[in-house]
Protein backbone atom coordinates (compact mmCIF):
# COMPACT_ATOMS: atom_id res chain seq x y z
CA UNK A 1 0.00 0.00 0.00
CA UNK A 2 1.09 3.49 -0.81
CA UNK A 3 2.90 6.01 2.56
CA UNK A 4 2.41 9.13 2.33
CA UNK A 5 4.78 10.99 4.34
CA UNK A 6 4.70 14.60 5.14
CA UNK A 7 8.16 16.06 7.05
CA UNK A 8 8.54 19.34 9.36
CA UNK A 9 12.49 20.44 8.73
CA UNK A 10 14.14 22.41 11.11
CA UNK A 11 18.13 23.36 11.19
CA UNK A 12 18.59 20.72 13.76
CA UNK A 13 15.77 18.09 13.72
CA UNK A 14 13.07 16.84 11.51
CA UNK A 15 9.78 15.04 12.29
CA UNK A 16 8.37 12.36 9.70
CA UNK A 17 5.02 11.23 9.69
CA UNK A 18 3.35 8.82 7.61
CA UNK A 19 0.06 7.80 7.17
CA UNK A 20 -1.68 4.73 4.27
CA UNK A 21 -3.72 5.13 1.57
CA UNK A 22 -6.82 5.46 4.27
CA UNK A 23 -5.31 7.97 5.79
CA UNK A 24 -4.41 5.68 9.19
CA UNK A 25 -1.20 6.75 11.29
CA UNK A 26 1.14 4.44 10.47
CA UNK A 27 4.21 6.14 12.07
CA UNK A 28 6.32 8.99 13.36
CA UNK A 29 9.88 9.32 13.79
CA UNK A 30 12.14 12.47 14.91
CA UNK A 31 15.59 12.32 13.02
CA UNK A 32 18.67 14.70 13.10
CA UNK A 33 18.85 16.72 10.02
CA UNK A 34 21.59 14.91 8.36
CA UNK A 35 20.94 13.41 4.70
CA UNK A 36 22.29 10.13 5.42
CA UNK A 37 20.01 9.76 8.30
CA UNK A 38 16.73 10.81 6.61
CA UNK A 39 17.77 8.82 3.49
CA UNK A 40 17.97 5.69 5.34
CA UNK A 41 14.57 6.49 7.44
CA UNK A 42 12.83 6.38 4.31
CA UNK A 43 13.99 3.61 3.10
CA UNK A 44 12.99 1.84 6.22
CA UNK A 45 9.51 2.77 5.01
CA UNK A 46 7.99 0.10 2.95
CA UNK A 47 5.65 0.95 -0.38
CA UNK A 48 5.78 3.41 -2.51
CA UNK A 49 5.98 6.72 -0.96
CA UNK A 50 5.01 9.70 -1.57
CA UNK A 51 6.48 13.15 0.38
CA UNK A 52 5.87 16.09 0.63
CA UNK A 53 8.14 19.11 2.20
CA UNK A 54 7.41 22.70 2.86
CA UNK A 55 8.98 25.56 0.94
CA UNK A 56 12.33 26.96 3.09
CA UNK A 57 15.81 27.05 3.53
CA UNK A 58 16.74 23.45 2.93
CA UNK A 59 13.93 22.84 0.94
CA UNK A 60 16.40 22.51 -2.35
CA UNK A 61 19.16 20.41 -0.76
CA UNK A 62 15.84 17.64 0.33
CA UNK A 63 14.40 17.53 -3.19
CA UNK A 64 17.91 16.94 -4.67
CA UNK A 65 18.70 14.20 -2.00
CA UNK A 66 15.37 12.84 -1.54
CA UNK A 67 13.72 12.96 -4.90
CA UNK A 68 15.50 9.50 -5.85
CA UNK A 69 14.29 7.60 -2.95
CA UNK A 70 10.31 8.44 -3.51
CA UNK A 71 7.84 7.73 -6.46
CA UNK A 72 6.70 11.54 -5.70
CA UNK A 73 8.26 14.73 -4.12
CA UNK A 74 6.00 17.77 -3.33
CA UNK A 75 7.29 21.37 -2.08
CA UNK A 76 4.92 23.18 -1.06
CA UNK A 77 4.44 26.91 -0.02
CA UNK A 78 4.18 27.86 3.61
CA UNK A 79 0.64 28.37 5.08
CA UNK A 80 -0.92 30.31 7.58
CA UNK A 81 -1.75 27.97 10.84
CA UNK A 82 -4.39 29.10 12.65
CA UNK A 83 -5.05 26.34 15.31
CA UNK A 84 -2.92 23.95 17.60
CA UNK A 85 0.85 23.84 15.96
CA UNK A 86 3.55 21.58 16.56
CA UNK A 87 6.02 19.36 14.85
CA UNK A 88 4.09 16.21 14.65
CA UNK A 89 0.66 17.95 13.96
CA UNK A 90 2.50 20.05 10.90
CA UNK A 91 3.94 17.01 9.29
CA UNK A 92 0.87 15.20 9.68
CA UNK A 93 -1.05 17.41 8.10
CA UNK A 94 1.52 17.57 5.36
CA UNK A 95 1.43 13.79 4.33
CA UNK A 96 -2.61 14.31 4.26
CA UNK A 97 -3.16 16.89 2.37
CA UNK A 98 -0.67 14.77 -0.06
CA UNK A 99 -2.88 11.70 0.31
CA UNK A 100 -6.47 13.69 -0.77
CA UNK A 101 -4.73 15.93 -3.18
CA UNK A 102 -5.41 18.94 -1.57
CA UNK A 103 -1.85 21.20 -1.40
CA UNK A 104 -2.61 24.48 -1.92
CA UNK A 105 0.76 25.42 -4.39
CA UNK A 106 3.47 23.51 -4.93
CA UNK A 107 7.02 24.89 -5.73
CA UNK A 108 9.00 24.04 -8.84
CA UNK A 109 12.67 22.53 -7.51
CA UNK A 110 13.67 20.53 -10.49
CA UNK A 111 16.83 22.45 -11.39
CA UNK A 112 18.13 19.96 -14.24
CA UNK A 113 21.66 21.06 -15.36
CA UNK A 114 21.27 24.25 -14.07
CA UNK A 115 22.11 24.00 -10.52
CA UNK A 116 25.57 25.59 -10.85
CA UNK A 117 24.10 28.51 -12.83
CA UNK A 118 21.38 29.36 -10.31
CA UNK A 119 24.06 29.49 -7.47
CA UNK A 120 26.04 32.06 -9.75
CA UNK A 121 23.23 33.92 -10.62
CA UNK A 122 22.07 33.88 -6.88
CA UNK A 123 25.37 35.24 -6.00
CA UNK A 124 25.59 38.03 -8.57
CA UNK A 125 21.85 38.99 -8.29
CA UNK A 126 23.02 39.96 -4.26
CA UNK A 127 26.07 41.55 -4.81
CA UNK A 128 24.48 43.89 -7.29
CA UNK A 129 21.63 44.74 -5.15
CA UNK A 130 24.64 45.36 -2.58
CA UNK A 131 26.30 47.47 -4.96
CA UNK A 132 23.31 49.23 -5.24
CA UNK A 133 22.40 49.75 -1.36
CA UNK A 134 26.10 51.18 -0.69
CA UNK A 135 25.58 53.37 -3.65
CA UNK A 136 22.25 54.73 -1.93
CA UNK A 137 24.37 54.66 1.91
CA UNK A 138 27.12 57.17 0.23
CA UNK A 139 24.40 59.97 -1.64
CA UNK A 140 22.36 59.39 1.91
CA UNK A 141 25.35 60.40 4.09
CA UNK A 142 26.17 63.17 1.71
CA UNK A 143 23.01 64.78 1.11
CA UNK A 144 22.55 64.61 5.04
CA UNK A 145 25.16 67.09 5.54
CA UNK A 146 23.44 69.53 2.70
CA UNK A 147 25.80 68.65 -0.09
CA UNK A 148 23.89 68.22 -3.31
CA UNK A 149 24.90 65.31 -5.42
CA UNK A 150 23.51 63.75 -8.33
CA UNK A 151 24.63 61.08 -11.15
CA UNK A 152 27.28 58.56 -10.72
CA UNK A 153 30.56 61.17 -10.33
CA UNK A 154 30.02 60.88 -6.92
CA UNK A 155 31.15 56.75 -7.32
CA UNK A 156 34.17 57.86 -9.38
CA UNK A 157 37.85 57.71 -7.86
CA UNK A 158 38.10 60.90 -9.81
CA UNK A 159 35.18 62.48 -8.67
CA UNK A 160 34.65 61.52 -5.38
CA UNK A 161 37.20 64.00 -3.42
CA UNK A 162 35.30 67.39 -4.40
CA UNK A 163 32.28 65.49 -2.50
CA UNK A 164 34.12 64.39 0.78
CA UNK A 165 36.31 67.85 0.36
CA UNK A 166 32.81 69.91 1.41
CA UNK A 167 31.34 67.47 4.19
CA UNK A 168 32.30 68.81 7.95
CA UNK A 169 35.40 66.37 9.34
CA UNK A 170 33.39 64.82 11.39
CA UNK A 171 31.82 62.76 8.33
CA UNK A 172 34.55 62.35 6.07
CA UNK A 173 35.58 59.39 8.00
CA UNK A 174 32.30 57.24 7.31
CA UNK A 175 32.35 58.34 3.86
CA UNK A 176 35.58 57.28 3.12
CA UNK A 177 34.83 54.25 4.68
CA UNK A 178 31.78 53.42 2.20
CA UNK A 179 33.27 54.72 -0.77
CA UNK A 180 36.25 51.43 0.53
CA UNK A 181 32.99 49.20 0.86
CA UNK A 182 31.97 50.47 -2.49
CA UNK A 183 35.50 49.90 -4.01
CA UNK A 184 35.53 46.15 -2.75
CA UNK A 185 32.26 45.40 -3.96
CA UNK A 186 32.50 46.94 -7.21
CA UNK A 187 35.23 43.91 -7.04
CA UNK A 188 33.49 41.37 -6.10
CA UNK A 189 30.71 42.34 -8.62
CA UNK A 190 33.15 41.91 -11.06
CA UNK A 191 34.33 39.06 -10.53
CA UNK A 192 30.21 37.36 -9.55
CA UNK A 193 29.71 38.72 -13.28
CA UNK A 194 32.74 36.82 -15.25
CA UNK A 195 31.82 33.70 -13.48
CA UNK A 196 28.26 33.95 -14.20
CA UNK A 197 28.88 34.32 -17.67
CA UNK A 198 31.56 31.84 -18.34
CA UNK A 199 29.13 29.21 -16.51
CA UNK A 200 26.23 30.92 -19.20
CA UNK A 201 27.98 30.01 -22.07
CA UNK A 202 28.07 26.19 -21.82
CA UNK A 203 23.74 26.32 -22.32
CA UNK A 204 23.36 27.24 -26.01
CA UNK A 205 19.88 28.44 -25.07
CA UNK A 206 21.32 31.70 -22.91
CA UNK A 207 22.87 32.71 -26.00
CA UNK A 208 19.76 32.46 -27.45
CA UNK A 209 17.91 34.49 -25.22
CA UNK A 210 20.20 37.04 -24.50
CA UNK A 211 18.95 38.15 -28.62
CA UNK A 212 15.79 39.54 -27.37
CA UNK A 213 15.28 43.07 -26.47
CA UNK A 214 16.14 44.49 -22.81
CA UNK A 215 16.97 40.95 -21.97
CA UNK A 216 21.05 40.30 -22.65
CA UNK A 217 23.70 37.67 -21.20
CA UNK A 218 23.31 38.38 -17.52
CA UNK A 219 19.36 38.59 -17.77
CA UNK A 220 19.14 35.87 -20.03
CA UNK A 221 21.99 33.59 -17.53
CA UNK A 222 19.44 34.23 -14.67
CA UNK A 223 16.44 33.53 -16.18
CA UNK A 224 17.81 30.30 -17.51
CA UNK A 225 18.00 28.29 -14.34
CA UNK A 226 14.81 30.20 -12.63
CA UNK A 227 12.24 28.70 -15.02
CA UNK A 228 14.69 25.69 -16.49
CA UNK A 229 12.19 24.67 -18.99
CA UNK A 230 9.32 26.68 -20.80
CA UNK A 231 7.06 23.66 -21.74
CA UNK A 232 6.30 23.96 -17.82
CA UNK A 233 3.80 26.51 -18.72
CA UNK A 234 1.29 25.99 -21.41
CA UNK A 235 0.52 29.83 -22.44
CA UNK A 236 2.14 33.05 -22.01
CA UNK A 237 -0.55 33.70 -19.22
CA UNK A 238 0.63 31.41 -16.62
CA UNK A 239 3.92 32.34 -17.24
CA UNK A 240 2.98 36.36 -16.69
CA UNK A 241 1.27 34.87 -13.30
CA UNK A 242 4.82 33.05 -12.27
CA UNK A 243 6.73 36.41 -12.95
CA UNK A 244 4.24 38.58 -11.16
CA UNK A 245 2.44 40.40 -14.12
CA UNK A 246 -0.72 38.20 -14.11
CA UNK A 247 -3.83 40.88 -13.69
CA UNK A 248 -5.74 39.50 -11.41
CA UNK A 249 -9.71 41.01 -10.13
CA UNK A 250 -10.80 41.20 -7.41
CA UNK A 251 -15.07 42.66 -6.52
CA UNK A 252 -17.56 41.34 -4.02
CA UNK A 253 -21.38 41.67 -3.60
CA UNK A 254 -21.53 40.25 -7.64
CA UNK A 255 -25.14 39.53 -7.60
CA UNK A 256 -28.73 41.41 -7.40
CA UNK A 257 -31.79 40.55 -7.77
CA UNK A 258 -33.70 42.14 -10.86
CA UNK A 259 -37.24 43.32 -11.67
CA UNK A 260 -38.76 39.79 -12.69
CA UNK A 261 -36.83 37.89 -9.18
CA UNK A 262 -33.96 36.50 -11.38
CA UNK A 263 -30.30 37.52 -10.34
CA UNK A 264 -27.97 39.74 -12.66
CA UNK A 265 -24.67 40.73 -12.46
CA UNK A 266 -24.50 43.64 -10.65
CA UNK A 267 -22.51 46.61 -11.78
CA UNK A 268 -19.59 47.05 -8.68
CA UNK A 269 -16.48 48.08 -8.46
CA UNK A 270 -14.14 45.77 -9.58
CA UNK A 271 -10.12 46.07 -7.83
CA UNK A 272 -7.19 45.24 -10.45
CA UNK A 273 -3.87 44.69 -9.85
CA UNK A 274 -1.12 41.69 -10.39
CA UNK A 275 -0.82 38.73 -8.15
CA UNK A 276 1.21 38.81 -5.36
CA UNK A 277 2.02 35.06 -5.49
CA UNK A 278 5.40 34.91 -7.88
CA UNK A 279 8.85 34.36 -8.64
CA UNK A 280 10.01 38.04 -7.15
CA UNK A 281 13.45 37.66 -9.12
CA UNK A 282 12.04 36.91 -12.56
CA UNK A 283 9.65 40.21 -12.28
CA UNK A 284 12.90 42.01 -11.53
CA UNK A 285 14.33 40.76 -15.05
CA UNK A 286 11.55 41.30 -17.13
CA UNK A 287 10.41 45.06 -15.53
CA UNK A 288 14.12 45.66 -15.45
CA UNK A 289 14.39 44.67 -19.09
CA UNK A 290 11.21 46.73 -19.99
CA UNK A 291 13.06 50.19 -18.67
CA UNK A 292 16.31 48.73 -20.36
CA UNK A 293 13.98 49.31 -23.98
CA UNK A 294 12.35 52.58 -22.62
CA UNK A 295 15.74 54.37 -22.05
CA UNK A 296 17.77 52.71 -24.94
CA UNK A 297 15.84 50.63 -27.46
CA UNK A 298 13.82 53.57 -28.89
CA UNK A 299 14.05 51.47 -32.47
CA UNK A 300 12.48 48.95 -31.19
CA UNK A 301 8.71 48.05 -31.58
CA UNK A 302 8.18 47.52 -28.30
CA UNK A 303 9.14 51.37 -27.32
CA UNK A 304 6.81 52.37 -30.14
CA UNK A 305 4.09 50.71 -28.86
CA UNK A 306 4.80 51.62 -25.63
CA UNK A 307 4.56 55.37 -26.58
CA UNK A 308 1.31 54.83 -28.60
CA UNK A 309 0.14 53.61 -24.68
CA UNK A 310 0.87 56.75 -23.65
CA UNK A 311 -0.88 58.78 -26.52
CA UNK A 312 -3.99 56.95 -25.55
CA UNK A 313 -4.03 57.89 -22.40
CA UNK A 314 -2.34 54.78 -20.46
CA UNK A 315 -0.40 55.83 -17.24
CA UNK A 316 3.21 55.03 -17.37
CA UNK A 317 3.52 52.74 -14.88
CA UNK A 318 0.71 50.76 -16.48
CA UNK A 319 2.66 51.04 -20.34
CA UNK A 320 5.97 49.94 -18.70
CA UNK A 321 3.86 46.54 -17.22
CA UNK A 322 2.18 45.77 -20.68
CA UNK A 323 5.78 45.86 -21.60
CA UNK A 324 7.23 43.71 -19.41
CA UNK A 325 4.74 41.75 -20.32
CA UNK A 326 5.07 41.28 -23.87
CA UNK A 327 9.12 40.57 -23.28
CA UNK A 328 8.09 37.77 -20.76
CA UNK A 329 5.49 36.37 -24.28
CA UNK A 330 8.66 36.73 -26.53
CA UNK A 331 11.35 34.89 -23.89
CA UNK A 332 8.60 32.06 -23.64
CA UNK A 333 7.61 32.12 -27.44
CA UNK A 334 11.66 31.33 -28.14
CA UNK A 335 12.52 29.32 -25.92
CA UNK A 336 10.08 26.65 -27.14
CA UNK A 337 10.81 27.44 -31.00
CA UNK A 338 14.14 27.70 -29.92
CA UNK A 339 14.36 31.05 -32.47
CA UNK A 340 16.55 34.04 -32.15
CA UNK A 341 14.21 37.03 -31.86
CA UNK A 342 12.79 38.81 -34.86
CA UNK A 343 11.30 42.04 -34.55
CA UNK A 344 9.23 41.00 -37.90
CA UNK A 345 7.13 38.98 -36.10
CA UNK A 346 5.41 41.19 -33.75
CA UNK A 347 2.61 42.06 -35.62
CA UNK A 348 0.32 42.57 -32.61
CA UNK A 349 0.55 45.94 -30.78
CA UNK A 350 0.60 46.07 -26.97
CA UNK A 351 -2.85 46.14 -25.11
CA UNK A 352 -3.21 47.15 -21.86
Amino acid sequence: MDKYIGIDVHARSCTLAVVDGVGKRVGQHVVETNGETLVECLRMIPGPRHLCIEEGTQSAWLYEILSPHVQELAVVSVSDSRGPKSDERDAFALAEKLRLGALDKRVFKNLGPYQKLRELGRAHFMVVRDVVRTQNRIKSLIRSRGVAVEGKTVYRADGRQEYVDKLPEGTRAAALTLFAQYDALQEIRKRAEKELLAEARLYPITGLLATCPGIGPIRAAQLVPIVVTPHRFRTKRQFWSYCGLGIVMRSSSDWVRDKSGGWQRAKVQQTRGLNLSHNHQLKAIFKGAATTILMQWHDDPLYHDYQRLLAGGTKPNLAKVAVARKIAAIVLSMWKTEEVYDPGKQRRPLSQ
